[in-house]
């Protein structure tokens, strides 16, 4: 059977890859002798771990067989490559695939196996209808294939996606989807005479043996013209808007004209609804639509061809249910000619767009976009992005942002740039009541919310709250109208919430939900606003949006077309150094997701049709979460940018007591400011916190000051604020995340980030960075300088967002694999510099964080066993740099205190679940 399935799809000579994936390896060979390979196949079908067998459908470059000739490696590495989209010469098949709907990862049920082959033929037929000669009829084992011969570039301009995703729009329901991501050349698929071994076996939900239901004697080639046909079958361009005093709600108005719709999807930037009934014939009931495009026009049709096949019926079934408006257009004078509508973005934005996706680097472009208007904030800019992707992936939860920072600093126009970037429909800004978002009709699916310094009510945050929990549903209200009959409002699914506040909401269950991130109020930034508004004001202003702002609005609506899952394929072999906020891993994975989202053209897609994450997305990532924890936002620990300048200074003062006065006098701020940032304060029944709630180093005492005057002494009460300098260290400590070694790699351990990075200046202003680099073994290979020109910084893909500047945490930030007791390079005098390190998770491996005053050891990284006491002198603590060295370790180079050593003990004991 495997034999019969080759010559039907291949030709003799021509070269196939053969893929299988199992739960945990891949293995592929390739093939120009179709006997072998049907021997290979068979005895890979024969593995029970093997959950499906694959192919190769297009025409490969013949140099690919000297990959692996006439033979399959089995469980590749990273290093063997499989075939991409380059490495196709021509597409020869168009792949139909029905799908069941059901949960990922289990055997479809005779029930909805029946379903798909259902639709397979209900499709076949209506495309032979049109003229599309006979094709291949197969069974996948959980669904059902269609496969037509055609003879195209691998470059076909998106023929072989427009004609899926017509069919997609037609033909998918609740119970079986047309997959559009087979669309690309190098897709691989199911092998006929394999078994498909999704889940276990059990007798609701088998496995089963794909097979060929039936093919042609032979394989007529599909025409280009009739395939166009087919893909044009839906309307591209929206026809002009009719006048309206108010916007046209054509979801609201099938609603209330009892027009059931079966399925509602995005289509060009506006909404598609597929009808249950077709409304202009009684001889059947499928094929009927309607659509509202961005602009406000509407478009309805029936793909039938006794239907018009799919022309503009949509005046014709609105004078079906508004009889009265068509006598009264019948009586009325002809109204004006309406005004021209607005001009659609040109082909050229569109081709610019996908050249981006595929062949480019779309977040750098959207940044460097946002940069002609809004000079550096390139960390608060990539959360915005990444934010407005999440709005893309099926499996997150959003990504909502918060960005705090003093008023004047450009929060509101970071966030107002970022929105013109975006496509109009997709934006919300202004203030708005407690209850206002769900009477908003003409509120979209993926809108962007910006509340610009607006304070959160109870009521409010509560529905922010469910927002967040509830991103992949609509959040209802419901309400009683004045004639008392229950009313359901609800504000759409995928909107994503930008507070922008010069402090946080105060609500950490709002907090928690939210990428916090700072502006940048350096005076490094200050300047290089100053000079960017005096090039603007010298130049004359471009009346028209540029040519950069239209690019990336037709980017924005090429991701937002689709909501695609992503997988990690490597989550596994994350680690944190700290989770104690069971969001944040979860927002770092979001991340991940939402990086590989936006670069989706680029990354492959699995047998599901889920965006595979890729490491590259993994570091960018970490990067990004790294400055949020760190020099650019308060994630872990939620402060903001005003409290985190107030501890550096605490820390800079060299001092365990001080007060309210003395924390003014150095910050240079009022004596309530001052006092603000250390207790909180409570305003219009919010309450905000300050460090003695957020920092654990911080504590206060009452205690009683006694002056002495000239004749009498006055005693009198004082706040003194405690500051344990070793327990600061620890807790602003940066959260290391990194990648594990690959268990099932043979190759040599490689951590994808190991390079060590510190900015001279603010977090995007200019200045010197110095770069000290690492080989995939961890070793130490020079130092480099770069003088970064401009106030955009020099990297324009996030890569070294919110490193360097002021903050609470250390200014470096970077991984590299050194084991402990290895010689340390970055070590200078006194123990100075700066080195995280991220290595295997073993007992006596970790992190050493080295900061001015000393070394702080975190858990994990020593063996306690390894120290010894002893009477000798050692001098000061190697640990925390004050206390006296009582600890030796054995190759001695590390002493510590009592203290040390006992935190050490601790953690060593914490880490095994000794209590």
């Amino acid at each position: 059977m495997i034999g019969e399935a080759l010559a039907a799809l291949f030709c003799e000579g021509g070269v196939v890859e053969v893929r299988a994936l199992a739960d945990r390896f891949t293995h592929s060979g390739y093939f120009d002798d179709l006997a072998k390979c049907a021997e290979a196949a068979a005895a890979l079908d024969a593995d029970p771990e093997v959950r499906g067998i694959y192919v190769t459908l297009n025409e490969v470059k013949g140099a690919l067989l000297a990959r692996r000739a006439n033979r399959v490696k089995m469980r590749l590495t990273r290093n063997d490559p499989t075939t991409s989209d380059t490495d196709i010469l021509r597409r020869r098949w168009l792949p139909i695939d029905l799908d069941p709907v059901r949960p990922s990862g289990v055997s479809s049920t005779d029930a909805e196996h029946d379903a798909a082959l259902r639709k397979a033929d209900e499709i076949a037929l209506w495309l032979s209808d049109r003229g599309f000669p006979a094709p291949i009829r197969a069974d996948s084992g959980n669904g059902a294939h269609l496969l037509y011969r055609i003879d195209l570039p691998p470059d076909d301009g998106g023929l072989v996606k427009g004609v899926l995703t017509t069919l997609d729009a037609l033909f998918s329901d609740e119970h079986v989807t047309v997959d559009t991501a087979n669309s690309n050349p190098a897709r691989i698929w199911k092998l006929y005479g394999t078994t498909s071994r999704k889940g276990d076996h059990t007798p609701e939900r088998p496995h089963r043996r794909a097979r060929i239901l039936s093919a042609p004697e032979t394989a007529e080639t599909v025409s280009p013209d009739l395939l166009r046909e087919i893909a044009a079958l839906l309307p591209v361009e929206a026809p002009a808007p009719a006048k309206a005093s108010s916007p046209f709600d054509l979801g609201r108005w099938l609603r209330e004209h009892a027009l059931a719709v079966r399925s509602t999807r995005p289509w060009q930037g506006g909404t598609l609804y597929v009808l249950e009934d077709c409304p202009f014939s009684g001889a059947h009931h499928d094929g009927a639509f309607a659509i509202q495009f961005s602009s406000g026009a509407v478009y309805a049709g029936c793909h039938h061809a006794s239907c018009g096949g799919g022309v503009q019926r949509w005046p014709e079934l609105r004078a079906m249910h508004e009889p009265k408006r068509q006598k009264r257009q019948e009586v009325s004078p002809p109204p004006p000619p309406p005004p021209p509508a607005a001009p659609a973005p040109a082909p050229a934005y569109r081709e610019r767009a996908m050249e981006i996706l595929q062949h480019g680097d779309p977040l750098r472009f959207l940044l460097d976009t946002f940069n002609r208007e809004h000079v550096g904030d390139r960390t608060v800019a990539e959360c915005l992005i990444l934010s407005i992707a999440s709005q893309a992936v099926e499996n997150t939860n959003g990504l909502h942002v918060a960005i705090s920072g003093n008023s004047g600093k450009g929060k509101t126009h970071a966030c107002n740039v970022m929105l013109n970037l975006l496509p109009e429909i997709f934006r919300l800004k202004g203030t708005v009541s407690n209850k206002a978002l769900y009477y908003h009709d003409s509120l979209r699916p993926g809108t962007v919310l910006l509340f610009d310094d607006v304070s959160l009510s109870d009521d409010l945050q509560e529905v922010l709250k469910s927002a967040t929990t509830n991103f992949k549903e609509p959040i209802e209200h419901r309400t009683v109208t004045a004639d008392r009959q229950l009313r359901v409002c609800a504000i759409p699914e995928r909107c994503v919430w930008w507070l922008a506040r010069v402090e946080d909401p105060g609500d950490d269950q709002v907090m928690n939900r939210m990428l916090t991130v700072w502006i940048d109020d350096s005076k490094e930034q200050d300047r290089a606003v100053l000079e960017h508004m005096k090039r603007a004001e010298a130049t004359v202003p471009d009346p028209g949006e540029s040519e950069a702002v239209q690019t990336a609005r037709a980017i924005w609506e090429a991701v937002k077309e689709e909501v695609l899952p992503v997988r990690i394929p490597f989550a596994r072999r994350i680690h944190f150094s700290a989770a104690q906020n069971r969001r944040n891993p979860g927002m770092l994975f979001d991340l991940i997701k939402c990086r590989a989202r936006l670069f989706f053209l680029q990354r492959g897609c699995d047998e599901e049709g889920r965006v595979i994450a890729s490491p590259d997305d993994f570091a960018a990532a970490v990067r990004l979460y790294g400055a949020l924890n760190g020099t650019a936002g308060g994630q872990e620990s939620k402060m903001t940018r005003n409290e985190a300048a107030a501890l550096e200074t605490i820390a800079a003062m060299g001092v365990s007591v001080f007060t309210v006065g003395q924390l003014q006098e150095a910050l240079g701020i009022s004596y309530q400011q001052a006092y603000r940032v250390l207790q909180g304060y409570v305003s219009r029944g919010t309450t905000y916190t300050g460090l003695l709630e957020k920092c654990p180093a911080v504590s206060v005492i009452n205690t009683t000051v006694t002056e002495e005057g000239c004749e009498c002494s006055v005693k009198r009460h004082e706040l003194h604020f405690l500051f344990d300098r070793v327990r600061y260290r620890e807790w602003a400590a940066s959260p290391g995340v990194w990648l594990d070694d690959d268990p099932d790699d043979d190759s040599s351990f490689q951590q994808v980030f190991s390079t060590c990075r510190k900015k001279g200046t603010g977090q995007d202003g200019g200045g010197s960075e110095r770069t000290e680099e690492y080989n995939d073994q961890g070793t130490y290979i020079g130092t480099s300088f770069q003088q970064e020109e401009g106030s955009q910084g020099a990297t324009g893909d996030g890569e070294e967002a919110g490193v360097g500047g002021c903050g609470s945490r250390p200014a470096e930030s970077g991984f590299s694999n050194r084991q402990n007791g290895d010689e340390n390079p970055d070590t200078g005098e006194n123990g100075a510099g700066s080195v995280f390190s991220a290595c295997r998770k073993t007992p006596n491996v970790g992190m050493v964080l080295k900061e001015r005053a000393g070394v702080l050891t975190l858990p994990g990284v020593l063996e306690h066993t390894e120290f010894s006491r002893v009477s000798t002198d050692l001098g000061r603590c190697t640990g925390c740099g004050e206390g006296r060295a009582v600890f030796r370790s054995a190759d001695g180079r590390t002493r510590l205190c009592e203290g040390c050593y006992a935190r050490l003990v601790r953690a060593w004991n914490e880490g095994r679940g000794i209590a």
